[in-house]
């Protein structure tokens, strides 16, 4: 196998030669860890198990849980067999779990015991026979995956995986009403990983905090970036400000992704307990200017702004925010991005324009949508969708999402217009509405709906509200409502989003 046909799976046998009996898992809440030999051998039996349970390669895997040790195992192990992981987002409803289980096309789900409600509310809406197996071993009311005895010359895998397999499926927001796909490989986590261990300057040394979930991007890519560098892990099935501060304290953590606000009820915490918190010496994430200078203030650590997404593996550009406030970075190493008009063709300096990238880290493409990954990777870039600009020094500097893909991201979640307005125009008594995002001082953004109701018909904005929240997400459901006569149209009769942003957006008080 050459270095470009590196898996994770090599890079979890190479990890175990290096570092042996040194922890490369644990658990905030309790004392169950694993060392690297561990962590191997747990993936390889795991592995031996889906085997057994009909799991071959190309084939793919759900995962419906929160963050645990098990967790991070079914991820080495489905690497290790060449599957393709599906991790669903346990905030969604029933119905939209079922929808990405039957996208995705996977037979066997791995379920926490406090899903098992979900899981027989959505059974009828499964395409297939599905078959669901404790992500816990003996915790939970599914079946367990069958227990083969390893062979004594130890497991290896039956088929060989290369670098350009599938190693996960993760659900984006749905631009047109239904979430896509987008599958990652393991050369894309890899180089990805490789690239941060490099910028920030991870080493065995480092440990990191991870409060993110393992269904996105930065929770999974942080964990295995850490992991490749040899440092250890410490999962946090939750964010909570107070828990997490006695972890950084009492673990040397010294590195974290954080998104808006976790950083900022952190160290609101840390000014009244005085937990030591020095260590943290890395942040990365999205906050405001005000929360940075009170981290690096406070700890002498460093923050790091970026602009990625799921397609780039979580990363494209990175520096530090000192070097030029208020940019997203440069490009990385192993990337190469372009700025592009309407017409494809490259902006100067200076200009906006949709958002180009080519690289390693880019994903395969969107699960079984040929149509759309040939708009999307049309002349050989991936066209993120996002505007930017760069400056004479080559940073680049976010302006917005293209109108026709505009996305609201609360808390670092992903919401998209049309998903949600798709749920409002369920509602009888509403004739049209239009969702946008509006600032918010907690969330950075918040989801506002503006409707107009059919004649004659009343409605409160509670009521409206909670019929989404029954539907999808709760994280999804709008946050606000205005009622309107009428919506502004263009001159071809479309409603006027621009519009209804420049009268309804005002921030969140």
């Amino acid at each position: 196998m050459g270095i470009y046909d590196l898996s994770l799976y090599a890079v979890i046998q190479q990890n175990d030669r290096l570092y042996q009996d040194r922890t490369a898992w644990m658990e905030a809440d309790d004392d169950q860890s694993l060392s690297f030999t561990q962590y191997r051998r747990a993936v390889e039996q795991t592995a031996a198990r889906l085997s057994a349970a009909g799991v071959a390669k190309g084939e793919r895997v759900g995962i419906l849980g929160k963050n645990c040790l098990p967790y991070y195992v079914l991820y080495g192990a489905a690497a290790a067999l060449g599957a393709i992981l599906v991790p669903v987002n346990w905030r969604l409803s029933a119905a939209e779990t079922a929808y990405i289980l039957n996208d995705s096309g996977a037979r066997i789900v791995l379920a926490d015991p406090e899903e098992a409600e979900k899981v027989a509310a959505l059974q009828p809406e499964l395409k297939a026979q599905t078959a669901f197996f404790n992500l816990q071993p003996g915790q939970g009311p599914f079946s367990e995956l069958p227990q083969p005895a390893l062979p004594d010359g130890g497991w290896s895998p039956p088929d060989a995986v290369s670098a350009d397999d599938g190693l996960v499926i993760i659900y984006t927001a749905a631009v047109s009403g239904y979430p896509r796909g987008a599958l990652l490989s393991h050369r894309n986590l890899l180089t990805a990983n490789i690239q941060l261990m490099y910028l920030l300057g991870l080493t065995p040394a480092d440990v990191h905090l991870n409060p993110l979930p393992l269904f996105h991007i930065a929770g999974l890519g942080m964990a295995f970036c850490a992991f490749h560098a040899g440092a250890l892990n410490i999962n946090m099935p939750k964010f909570d400000a107070p828990r997490a501060a006695r972890l950084i304290a009492d673990h040397k953590v010294s590195l974290l992704f954080a998104f808006a606000p976790m950083l900022q009820t952190l160290l609101a915490h840390v000014e009244q307990s005085n937990d030591a918190i020095g260590s943290l010496r890395t942040v990365l994430g999205v906050d405001t200017p005000e929360v940075i200078a009170r981290y690096q203030s406070l700890t002498g650590g460093t923050f790091y702004v970026m602009f990625g997404q799921t397609e780039t593996s979580l990363v494209a550009t990175l520096s530090r925010y000192d070097e030029r406030p208020g940019s997203a970075g440069r490009p990385i190493p192993l990337v190469d991005i372009q700025l592009l008009d309407d017409n494809d063709r490259p902006v100067e300096a200076g200009q906006t324009g949709e958002i180009a990238i080519r690289g390693p880290m880019v994903f395969l493409g969107y699960w079984q949508l040929p149509a759309e990954n040939a708009h999307t990777f049309r002349n050989g870039w991936h066209h993120t969708g996002d505007m930017g600009r760069f400056d004479a020094d080559g940073y680049l500097w976010y302006v917005a999402r293209k109108a026709d893909k505009e996305l609201i991201k609360p808390g670092g979640e992903n919401v998209y217009p049309a998903e949600v307005e798709k749920v409002l125009l369920e509602h009888p008594d509403v004739a049209e509405a239009v969702v946008i995002g509006v600032p918010d001082p907690k969330w950075t953004e918040a989801v506002k709906a503006v409707c107009r109701l059919e004649a004659g018909r009343t409605l409160t904005a509670e009521a409206l509200i909670a019929f989404v929240g029954e539907r999808i997400a709760r994280y999804k459901k709008p946050q606000l409502v205005s009622f309107v006569a009428e919506l502004p149209l263009t001159a071809d009769g479309q409603i006027d989003r621009a519009k209804v942003k420049q009268l309804h957006g005002k921030p969140k008080a």
